[in-house]
């Protein structure tokens, strides 16, 4: 499969592309798609991210080889749609539902700038792809050589992992944690209302734990202070084995945790808190706050929300109607997937 992709790949312009990753129920096994083994899962469409640091020139190169890939916005020229992406929803310009007939694969794939990114996964601005890359994804171009990218990275797993910490109780399995870092970017989404599978959430890190738990060894490495993790642990109730983990949730830990939210997280924090004052107060009220988790999903949701609504808005002209018609049709028949 990872030839496949990678094969893929090299239809694109590459000269200025610092990343690429893969994700979603074609590339990652979910509930209710069937097992990924020596091809992609029928019917499923490959979603794929182009990080580059140079838009405008990618989708020059990009629409004089792939024409057909872009919608009506092409005849306005490489300009416009560099503008189109870089200013509007979450800064991703993606065409959707691109037949490669030579591979046998159906692909969507969107454009960011390394800036952009860089900024999604630091601050949270839009919790849009920096939602994506907090679960299991598939990397084509390897970020590593890229310091700045690969910090970005590293500190949007930290992050998700300590504001799923704020999130949890003392005690909590794995599924319990991951269920939560998966859930972030999925609560506030204006989708998940009518568009996706309900227990989308669940069918993601079901099958996929192990992989979340090398995703985000490194994060409970530098928490060692505040999180203890028992690899040989005993499920509440059924005694069933399972990995269990146990956190400090003393008002000094929810400082600290607080402290290192991103910024965008603070910000919005900072204005659904009942205190007034710098994030400094904030902090010190909401580290005592009985309601201190629901304050904190209501401001995840805040980013989502709005980043979802957007970025669906400007897919449509992206994709042009007939696709977006078609790519939510194909969608919404999810909501009814138990």
């Amino acid at each position: 499969m990872l030839e496949l992709y990678r094969r893929t790949v090299t239809k694109f312009p590459l000269g200025s592309v610092s990343y690429i990753f893969a994700y979603g129920s074609g590339v990652k096994q979910q509930v209710g798609y069937d097992q990924l083994g020596d091809r992609p899962v029928p019917k499923s469409v490959i979603d794929l991210v182009f990080c580059v640091r140079d838009s405008l020139g990618f989708h020059a190169e990009n629409m004089h080889r792939h024409p057909s890939h872009y919608s009506a916005l092409q005849h306005l020229g490489p300009n416009f749609v560099t503008q189109y992406q870089e200013r509007f929803g979450a800064r991703v310009y993606f065409n959707t539902l691109v037949p490669l007939q030579d591979l046998g694969l159906t692909i969507k794939y969107g454009v960011v700038s390394e800036q952009h990114l860089i900024e999604d996964l630091v601050q949270w601005r839009h919790l849009y792809l920096a939602g994506r890359l907090q679960k299991p994804v598939t990397d084509l171009v390897n970020p590593s050589d890229n310091v700045t990218l690969q910090a970005a990275l590293e500190q949007n797993l930290m992050s998700a992992f300590q504001t799923a910490l704020l999130l949890l109780p003392e005690k909590f399995t794995a599924f319990e944690l991951f269920h939560t870092i998966a859930g972030l970017s999925y609560k506030g989404d204006f989708r998940m209302i009518f568009g996706e599978n309900k227990q989308k959430v669940r069918n993601i890190v079901l099958p996929q734990l192990n992989e979340f738990m090398t995703l985000y060894q490194h994060a409970m490495g530098q928490l060692t202070e505040f999180v203890a993790v028992d690899m040989h642990g005993q499920e509440p109730g059924s005694r069933k084995p399972t990995v269990m983990f146990e956190q400090d949730k003393s008002r000094m830990a929810a400082r600290f945790h607080l402290r290192r939210l991103p910024k965008e997280l603070r910000r919005r924090l900072q204005r659904n808190a009942a205190c007034h004052g710098d994030y400094a107060e904030v902090v010190e009220h909401l580290s005592m706050a009985p309601l201190l988790s629901k304050i904190l999903q209501i401001s995840v949701n805040d980013i989502v929300w709005r980043s979802s609504v957007t970025q669906s808005l400007k897919n449509i002209a992206s994709a042009g109607v007939l696709k977006s018609l078609v790519y939510s049709y194909r969608k919404a028949k999810k909501t009814f997937v138990v």
